[in-house]
């Protein structure tokens, strides 16, 4: 295998050929275009902006195949080349959303800190709650009201750690083994008797459906705030709303979406729509039972002290996000702070992983910013924007009431 051989296999990494062969395609076509519709005497760089916002918008689209950091990354270095934007606009863009680039590194390591007690929520919500309807209600409004204040990722990935671990349990003690037995390959289902195996599918759908009303939950909460969602703090940036003015502002919007995704799932839940309404057998129910019990006793005066500690720092979290006792970002170093500091993680190893989580989706943000840059540099939006203006449309008075409402 010669050097291009090597080098075409690890572009990209383990990306479907097709999806290379498109990323390679686009950088190539660009320049290509770029200077035909140059040479013909028309605005290249608006068309071809507009080609860029595309391709890295068909980039987000297919994340599962390749992260959008790297395809994105090569067409915002490529649209700077070809002087869609300068460096300097990129830097400006970044500058001037430099609180969303601190809400990412700090608030998300901050909540990294603060899993245990995340953790344990959702862990007793799932083990005291019988009913399947009540606790999936629960589910979606605790993963709702943590999203509001923490991070919405965050909590949709704690949510996935519960379901996993409760998975793993299972999947241990009906394979005739141990709570802690840590080695055992829960993967593998060649152990499991006859009748744990009748039982799986529909554990899984259980989970599954609790997992979902979660992640729906994280959104209809994170969109109430200007700490849930980056986007809503951008908002709020280029308005001056703090984080209540923000959530008054946004309620006549997010309060009836927030009903309607809970009305939603009760009625999937309680009519078993769309492959919704999986019941935990009851057998499964006395496992996590017996584990709970294990769990409590084996826990140390140090875990519950860590636990308090978390829960006070979460109540100063809210409370200075309430009253916007400084940046969202400055709050999330604070957070990091008073979680270390009591609960003695001093050493540097012991940070690095917290950050590690944040840091791709920041990289991530700063390549958009370089799109958004080429955006207003080439004034791409503009022509729709006096369209739109340009209307005379007949709009109902309640409509202008909600756009009111919105826009205030």
């Amino acid at each position: 295998m010669n050097m291009f051989q090597i080098i075409s296999k690890m572009f990209l990494g383990n990306s479907p050929i097709w999806y290379k062969s498109t990323i390679l395609i686009f950088l190539a076509l660009n320049p290509i275009i770029l200077l035909s519709l140059n040479s013909l005497g028309m605005n290249g760089s608006f068309i071809v902006g507009w080609l860029f916002l595309l391709e890295f918008i068909f980039t987000l689209a297919l994340a599962l195949k390749c992260y959008p950091l790297q395809p994105g990354g090569l067409l915002a270095i490529q649209a700077i080349a070809l002087g869609l934007t300068t460096t300097e606009s990129v830097f400006n863009e970044i500058s001037n959303n430099l609180e969303v680039i601190l809400l990412l590194i700090f608030m998300v390591a901050g909540i990294f800190f603060m899993k245990n007690l995340m953790l344990m929520i959702f862990t007793k919500l799932l083990i005291k709650v019988k009913s399947k309807i009540t606790l999936s209600f629960f589910f979606l409004f605790s993963a709702a009201f943590l999203s509001a204040f923490l991070d919405a990722l965050t909590v949709t990935a704690v949510l996935i750690s519960v379901a996993i671990g409760f998975y793993r349990i299972f999947h241990t003690v009906r394979s005739n083994k141990a709570f802690t037995d840590k080695d055992h390959d829960f993967h593998s289902d060649e152990n499991l008797p006859i009748e744990a195996q009748a039982e799986l599918n529909e554990f899984k759908g259980f989970l599954r459906d609790l997992i979902m009303h979660g992640a729906v939950g994280t959104a209809l909460g994170g969109v109430c705030t200007i700490v849930g969602e980056p986007q809503n703090l951008l908002i709020a940036g280029v308005v001056g709303w703090n984080f209540i003015e923000f959530f008054i502002a946004m309620a006549p919007v997010t309060m009836p979406v927030l009903f309607a995704g809970i009305l939603t799932c009760l009625v999937i839940e309680r009519f078993k729509l769309a492959g919704f309404g999986h019941q935990l057998p009851e057998n499964i129910r006395v496992i996590f039972n017996d584990y709970d019990l294990y769990e409590t006793s084996q826990q140390t005066d140090t875990q519950k002290a860590e636990l308090y500690i978390e829960f006070i720092v979460l109540l100063f979290l809210i409370f200075a996000l309430a009253l916007h006792l400084a940046a969202v970002g400055v709050i999330g170093l604070a957070v990091i702070i008073l979680l270390t500091s009591f609960k003695g993680i001093t050493d540097e190893h012991d940070l690095g992983p917290a950050f590690k989580e944040a840091l791709p989706f920041t990289a991530l943000l700063a390549v958009f910013f370089a799109i958004v840059s080429v955006i207003h540099d080439q004034h791409l939006f503009t022509p729709i924007i006096t369209y739109v203006l340009s209307l005379k449309l007949d709009v109902h008075p309640f409509s202008l009431l909600l756009m009111g409402c919105y826009l205030r």
